[in-house]
């Protein structure tokens, strides 16, 4: 059994010489490597040792992804304090409060650009006694000092008395808690998620045993960094091997930060990226309006390129078998001269994207997998460190979340905890190094959640023969019938997104009710085209409702005649949409920080659309209400 400070020293002993992190500093990229991370750590922590700090400390972390993130952090797991990291895009006073205050933080480490939420909050934080800046400033009070400082104080402990510090570390145990991770509380107030020193280094292990990463792989890590997703597959994937990651270049703001994404990947030139489905979603998006920016022969070949390749790849799993083996040299001509050139784009070096968060609907990863940057879908949640199953170079199937890691046990039982057979839905329940410790102060949480070793995850799943993992959504988020039939939504909410170009996002509902209704976020680049080709207006009457039907004869394509019909329960196929004016943003709160959609939230904020959908009036596409929406849309 390792600790995290284990694991550090052995793999710095390893790679000393090898850069582990590229950030941005002066307009370049510029590595620091193992060892010169190891000194800072050791600097850092020596300081955090002379301010006072104890075993078990709290310490709040809230800054963007950057080297000293990482010294901050592993500082803290040194003296076997505990990191309570918190997301950059949370920005509620209230949500930051519960958050330092229900941990009991005695510190705060901060970055430049997040101090101003800090600042505000001083009056409400009476257990925080230091403010440790990032970033400097031109005044400190007496509560507040510079990180730069604090490691020269670290220095002066590490010269006069070396041994105190080695002492210290060394007695880090593995069972020591490392972070407490809090939930995004979509229902409730957040969870503390306690995740131990151990938790994080067996699943490293677990991950490495079906992800493939070279140690002269580099990683562009741009989702949010408090997360155990970016914690594992990230910075102790990649420390596991010597391999290096990218921080993304902080903008002025949020959007000159999102920007940065496409500019970072041609400088950085990944050889790896995380991907969530919005941001899939995205990069799909991207990809085909450059392609059809190169004119009407370039995307009729890019779509023809397309078809071979879903063809050949089939489910990757049976990729190339059969007669569809005639098909190679064909693939390889398309993927020299068309998928080559999208690569391109993505830096050139992109081997594969791991894909987490939501589940990603098959189409999206046939599309990947046909331009050669294959997305590995994974599952977890955060309770299990997070990794559960993961797809890999090894052992790919689409539809999938992949294969159990080693030293992991996954079952699926039923209500009353009974395990069933291969092939049956169920819950995943889950049994490993990795499950967390618990939940921080909420004993009655942890007992309801891990029962006998075992963590009962609250997601719907079932085994194939192959061993697969096949999940389903959440418990919470299942569709229930009149009559108490229950479906989960997110397969055939993915379905809508990804087989209709005019279909942005998408949310399902039904709750004791008659029929099944759902809310629309149209694609807007998408409907300009269709209104254009039709010579039609966005702000006429005839645009609006051709806009109106369009969409809902795309959603009527999965009923018992259409293209779809027999993908999904009829059932379950909405009867009425509702058209919606703005889309599930994290700004909106309707999206938490690793884009997954809140439907609690989503469905109080639009209680009364989903009201209205179970009237008479809602039942014609073209009604006053879908019209206002859709003309606020195209031309709001």
């Amino acid at each position: 059994m390792k600790s995290l400070v284990q694991f550090f020293e052995e793999n710095v002993d390893k790679f000393r010489d090898n850069p582990y992190m590229w950030e941005k500093i002066d307009g370049e990229f510029r590595p620091t490597t193992y060892g010169e991370m190891r000194e800072q750590v050791y600097q850092f922590a020596a300081g955090l040792m002379s301010l006072g700090v104890k075993k078990g400390d709290r310490i709040t972390l809230l800054a963007e992804g950057r080297s000293w993130w990482v010294v901050a952090e592993m500082s803290m797991f040194y003296l076997s304090a505990i990191d309570v990291p918190i997301s950059i895009q949370l920005n509620e006073p209230a949500d930051l409060t519960f958050r330092i205050t229900h941990s009991e933080s005695r510190m705060i480490i901060v970055s430049g650009s997040q101090a101003k939420k800090i600042d505000a909050l001083k009056k409400e934080l009476p257990l925080v006694e230091k403010y440790i800046h990032m970033d400097p400033r031109e005044k400190y009070e007496k509560d507040e000092v510079y990180m730069g400082d604090v490691m020269e104080e670290g220095n002066k402990l590490l010269e006069k008395d070396p041994d105190s510090f080695k002492t210290r570390y060394e007695a880090v145990d593995p069972d020591d808690v490392a972070n407490i991770c809090y939930t995004s509380g979509t229902t409730s107030d957040p969870k503390g998620i306690m995740l131990t020193q151990r938790n994080y280094t067996s699943n490293t292990e677990q991950a490495l045993s079906i992800l493939t990463v070279p140690e002269h792989y580099r990683m562009f890590l741009f989702l949010p960094w408090d997360h155990s997703f970016a914690h594992t597959c990230g910075l102790f994937t990649i420390m596991a091997v010597g391999a290096s990651l990218a921080a993304l270049e902080m903008g002025k703001n949020a959007i000159e930060t999102t920007k940065n994404i496409g500019k970072n990947i041609k400088e950085v030139k990944p050889d790896i990226m995380f991907s969530v489905p919005t941001i899939s979603k995205n990069f799909r998006n991207n990809i085909e309006a450059g392609v059809r920016a190169k004119g009407n022969f370039t995307w009729k070949l890019f779509q023809a390129g397309l078809k071979i390749a879903y063809r050949y790849n089939g489910i990757a799993w049976d990729k190339g078998k059969g007669m569809n083996a005639l098909l190679k040299p064909i693939y390889a001509l398309f993927d020299a001269v068309v998928f080559k050139k999208v690569r391109d784009g993505l830096g050139g070096n992109m081997q594969y994207f791991f894909g987490g968060a939501a589940l990603l609907d098959i189409e999206l990863q046939r599309f990947f997998y046909a331009i050669g940057i294959p997305i590995y879908q994974g599952y977890g949640l955060t309770e299990a460190s997070p990794i559960i199953s993961a797809n890999g170079e090894k052992a790919y199937k689409m539809g999938s979340s992949g294969l159990i890691p080693e030293n992991l046990e996954v079952k699926i039982c039923n209500d009353e905890g009974v395990e069933l057979a291969m092939g049956e839905k169920g819950e995943i329940v889950i049994r490993g190094e990795n499950v967390m410790k618990g939940y921080w102060k909420n004993e009655e949480a942890t007992a309801d959640t891990i029962k006998e070793d075992w963590l009962f995850t609250g997601d719907m799943g079932y085994m194939d023969p192959d061993g697969f993992l096949f999940v389903l959504g959440r418990y919470k988020s299942l569709l229930i019938a009149d009559d108490g039939e229950k479906y989960s939504p997110e397969g055939i909410e993915e379905s809508f997104i990804d087989q209709s170009e005019y279909i942005s996002q998408t949310l399902l509902h039904n709750n004791q009710d008659p029929y099944t209704v759902a809310l629309v976020f149209p694609f807007k680049d998408a409907l300009s085209r269709y209104l254009k080709a039709k010579g039609l207006s966005s702000d006429s009457d005839e645009g609006i409702e051709a806009c109106l039907t369009l969409l809902d004869n795309e959603v009527r394509e999965y009923r018992k005649n259409g293209k779809y019909g027999d993908m999904f329960p009829q059932r379950w196929i909405p009867a009425n949409i509702g058209i919606l004016a703005e889309g599930f943003t994290r700004e909106n709160k309707l999206m938490n920080p690793t884009y997954k959609v809140v439907r609690p939230k989503v469905e109080e904020h639009y209680k009364e659309l989903f009201e209205f959908l179970y009237t008479p009036d809602s039942k014609k596409v073209i009604n006053p209400r879908n019209v206002d929406a859709m003309k606020l849309f195209l031309n709001g």
